[in-house]
């Protein structure tokens, strides 16, 4: 099982010195890839333009969009925005795809509302890949360093939509809101499933906030009270007291090994800190898995 972490993009008052000192360190580290995630309505660093930044900041780890909300957008720019960062990483570029759940998002761009179904994002992926291996009807570029362009993953939760996802994608971006093995495992095997009917073996991936040391629930807690402050004071609030793993070392180490037993291909870890001492006292968990 590979590990990866995800850049603390979603935390404010973000520098360019924060962004560079993470990425390079988890290329540095004992990291099997780097992730980040797209929104809109936040103050986070625009979606795009940071998975190019780490592009040309990393030289080794797999970098996974986690996940685009592709329903949002053009699939011929996002294709050519994509085969950019493919080409800016030398092909270590790996694409998680979603339709999303904050419609004031879709508003914001001019995006249509209507079009968060997984009939359209297959057929804006498929459109993507038309673009990738040159069947479309006309000829962008830059050339992607594989025939069909970067690997995609669903950030599939529902049977039916991971189901419909079986059709474009090698795998799922999975997420566990409440880092829940049962849950975790649930998901795994829907999607093993799905992909067994058309004869293939996916790539399983999960991903969970988490949060080290004393003060890790409540890293948690303000994290997602503003994260998920679109749900409402009171719901933010509510959940946030049980999503993810607060703990030590050792509660971490342990839920790793539980993950790699029902079979994750990959897992990633979400900070909810932009505090570099959450990166390293990961690192030491992580390289026991090496």
């Amino acid at each position: 099982m590979k590990i990866g972490m995800t850049l603390p993009v979603m935390e404010p008052g973000l520098s360019r010195k924060d962004l560079e000192n993470w990425t390079k360190s988890i290329d540095a580290g004992p990291w099997s890839h780097i992730a980040l995630g797209e929104r809109i309505l936040f103050p986070n660093p625009e979606f795009i333009s940071t998975l190019s930044a780490v592009a040309a900041w990393t030289n080794r780890v797999e970098i996974i969009a986690t996940i685009s909300v592709l329903t949002m957008h053009d699939p011929v720019l996002s294709a050519k925005q994509f085969a950019t960062i493919d080409m800016l990483s030398e092909g270590r570029f790996t694409l998680g795809v979603g339709v999303g759940g904050r419609e004031e998002d879709y508003k914001s761009i001019g995006a249509n509302w209507s079009e968060r179904r997984w009939s359209k994002l297959s057929e804006k992926v498929k459109i993507m890949q038309s673009i990738w291996n040159n069947s479309y009807e006309v000829s962008l570029g830059p050339k992607t360093f594989s025939t069909n362009g970067p690997e995609i993953l669903a950030g599939a939760v529902g049977p039916k939509a991971m189901e419909m996802s079986v059709d474009f994608s090698s795998g799922l971006a999975g997420f566990s809101f409440n880092a829940d093995i049962k849950e975790i495992d649930d998901s795994f095997k829907r999607v093993r499933n799905a992909h067994k009917s058309k004869g293939k073996t996916p790539r399983l991936i999960t991903s969970f906030w988490f949060g080290l040391g004393d003060k890790g629930r409540e890293d948690i807690e303000m994290h997602l009270q503003r994260y998920l402050a679109w749900m409402g004071p009171d719901l933010a609030k509510d959940l946030s007291s049980k999503a993810g793993l607060a703990g030590n070392e050792r509660d971490l180490k342990f839920f790793l090994e539980e993950i790699k037993t029902i079979g994750a291909s990959d897992v990633i870890l979400v900070p909810t800190s932009k505090d570099i001492n959450q990166l390293k006292l990961a690192e030491e968990i992580v390289s026991s898995f090496l």
